[in-house]
């Protein structure tokens, strides 16, 4: 099968044009050896099936970031047979670097000049088959939120013709020679490369540590020596060191290129997204209109969520009740009855009644993040980022982690400073998750009925302010230095593409449904089993071994307002999936079948001031196994995982009780 992979800077257009070719055929997983998403999906047309690659964005093949080195190689080891590298046509020069670096890299590239329709708006001409033959490959004008020029697009891309392009950059008599000899030198001496000994010499004098690996060039005296030589007249003949005096020359090149090619007719008038700028990305008034700007996605989640959830909830009891009489009236095992009943319908069916509540917030989100409001979240962060000493990327993967924390750690690969990295790595698993949504919605639905999307707020922005206070304190202590620049593009506001909004909530809903069937679902028929036995015991009460496990973990929250052994028991459970919370509870508190129901027992064991104090708790404390794993890939060391764990809980531990303690002592108790 044909394999095309999309390759383009962020904010492209690349994530639209893939949905559009792939359509529901999407898989996703993690590159090999590393924990980066990988995006697969297959192309139908007329007939035959084509493997499409989503590469992640990036400006650059430089191998900065993760994100760069996982791109490059895939072209350089897997060869795909045509990549589509996805331009801007608002910002072509810019984007040029990474097709420059494709086409040194002898891909079969072919180009996709996205939103055109824009460019058009801005009053931007292109000369796009002047372009195509600068280029040397075929060049596309599409847009693809329409879908405009994707069959052209697909014609192209599948077709026998595509070649590499011939295209040599020119990097002036001075550089060119030294690539010459380094070249030469690494084809005499290296073995079984799968690049060109040219490209090699380029990416060697651009100081690309993972090619200086591959070759083994530490080892290897006479590419070493040849490489130093190489540099050092490079330095003495242009007056920079062999890697600024490329770059230099590329985007020389890129200019001369376009010159003839891109006409822009100025006029002087300030654009809609110039206008909406001056206002949210205001370094007085960003940070708060980002603020208000979440509450009223809270305050809408609940709003628009809450009718589609009472109809969940209503759809689950009714058929709870239905089959747990049916078993009992056919003479099933009490067991069975209380596994189906309690367990399948009380347990997984009080998680999946709040799936309403997630799909409208990821609606939300989705319609934020296509419009291009949220880089600008990102953006004036960054400035109270770097006061905490953070990098403004940590705010990025901050975002991402509202879905769920995994993206979010594996998202701090694009930070290249590894004190930025662990620091954004240990304080993202504050940052509340969408898995966290029902527990809350659960005690915010029993205890603040009325004020339901500010609490919701509240805690979000806990997270928040938790995470950035203890990124403050590490990078005081143990990860002393100074933070990198943040550096990134800020894309032109546009109406949100209803199909990628969708897409991306039915994504998180799907992953919720299937967390729900493969992890909470075996938890809730071991939880059966221990809230049954001892036989001849009252199922789910304290003398089961339910109740003894819980009864073991119940002091510790005592001080926190909740030190009883079902809030111990759920939050144990939580561990293993943050879901299994609402689940655990829905299983142990008189076998429950109905959201309403769980609600009514909720009101009769916590108060409006414990509520919160274990909402706290579910917040900050100790990530699930699947974070966990991730912290331990990304790290690569038990040690860090082991002190994510622990810390989080005694700062959550910490949290709670002070929230308790304090709340008692001013007499909300």
């Amino acid at each position: 099968m044909k394999t095309i992979a999309l390759a383009g800077n962020p904010n492209c257009g690349k994530t639209s044009l893939f949905n559009i070719l792939t359509k529901a055929r999407q898989h996703v997983g993690n590159w090999p050896g590393v924990t980066v998403e990988k995006k697969e999906g297959i192309l139908k047309y007329q007939g035959k099936e084509y493997t499409v690659v989503d590469l992640p964005g990036t400006y650059s093949l430089g191998a900065y970031s993760e994100d760069e080195v996982i791109a490059r190689n895939y072209i350089v080891n897997d060869k795909p047979d045509v990549v589509i590298n996805v331009i801007d046509a608002t910002n072509i020069e810019r984007n040029l670097y990474l097709t420059i670096q494709l086409l040194e890299m002898g891909a079969k590239v072919v180009i996709a000049l996205n939103m055109m329709d824009e460019a058009e708006n801005k009053q931007i001409e292109i000369n796009i088959k002047e372009l195509a033959k600068k280029l040397g490959v075929p060049v596309i004008p599409t847009v693809a939120l329409k879908s405009k020029g994707i069959e052209e697009l697909i014609k192209i891309s599948i077709s026998e013709d595509i070649k590499p392009s011939k295209i040599k950059i020119d990097y002036g008599q001075s550089i060119n020679d030294e690539i010459e000899a380094l070249a030469k030198t690494i084809e005499e001496n290296a073995n079984n490369t799968n690049f060109t000994s040219e490209w090699a010499a380029i990416k060697l004098l651009e100081n690309d540590e993972h090619i200086k690996n591959e070759l083994k060039v530490s080892e290897n005296k006479s590419i070493n020596d040849k490489l130093e030589f190489c540099n050092k007249e490079i330095e003495e003949k242009v007056g920079f060191e062999g890697e600024m005096a490329i770059v230099n020359e590329r985007y020389s090149f890129i200019s001369s290129l376009v010159s003839n090619i891109i006409v822009r007719k100025e006029n002087g008038k300030e654009t809609i997204t110039d206008k909406i700028d001056k206002i949210v990305t205001n370094k007085f008034l960003g940070i708060p209109i980002f603020a208000v700007i979440m509450y009223i996605l809270y305050e809408i989640t609940f709003i628009a969520g809450a009718g589609l959830q009472d109809i969940v909830d209503g759809l689950i009891g009714s058929l709870g009740d239905s089959v747990s009489n049916m078993l009992a009236n056919i003479g099933a095992p009490d067991i069975l009855v209380n596994l189906i009943g309690d367990g399948v319908f009380g347990g997984v069916g009080s998680v999946l009644a709040f799936l309403p509540l997630i799909m409208v917030m990821y609606v939300l989100i989705g319609l934020l993040e296509d419009s291009g409001y949220m880089a600008r979240a990102a953006y004036v962060m960054d400035r109270l980022m770097r006061s905490l000493g953070l990098h403004g990327k940590t705010f990025v993967s901050m975002l991402v982690s509202t879905g769920c924390n995994v993206p979010g750690i594996m998202s701090t690969r694009t930070l290249e400073n590894k004190k930025d990295r662990m620091i954004a790595i240990l304080i993202n698993p504050f940052v509340s998750c969408g898995a966290r949504l029902p527990i809350y919605a659960l005690f915010i639905s029993a205890f603040f009925e009325e004020n339901q999307g500010l609490i919701l707020f509240a805690i979000y922005a806990t997270g928040l302010i938790v995470a950035l206070i203890m990124g403050k304190i590490f990078s005081k202590t143990l990860f002393k230095g100074e933070a990198s620049y943040f550096v990134m593009e800020l894309p032109s506001y546009k109406i949100p593409s209803i199909k990628n909004v969708v897409l991306l909530m039915w994504e998180k809903a799907g992953a919720f449904i299937k967390k729900a069937g493969v992890i909470i679902l075996p938890v809730m028929i071991l939880l059966t089993f221990l809230s049954n036995f001892p036989v001849g015991v009252e199922p789910n009460s304290q003398e089961s071994l339910l109740g003894i496990i819980g009864g073991v973990i119940a002091p510790i929250f005592t001080l926190a307002g909740f030190g009883t052994w079902q809030a111990g028991v759920s939050l144990l459970t939580g561990i293993l999936a943050k879901e299994s919370v609402v689940a655990t509870m829905g299983l142990i508190y008189a076998g429950v079948e109905e959201g309403p129901e769980l609600t009514t027992a909720i009101q009769s064991i916590f108060t409006p001031l414990s509520a919160i104090s274990f909402m706290v708790m579910a917040l900050l404390y100790t990530p699930c196994l699947v974070a966990l794993g991730a912290i331990k890939r990304e790290t690569n060391s038990w040690k860090w995982t082991i002190f994510a764990a622990s810390y989080t809980f005694v700062v959550a531990w910490i949290a709670s009780v002070l929230v308790y303690q304090v709340g008692s002592l001013l007499g909300f108790a």
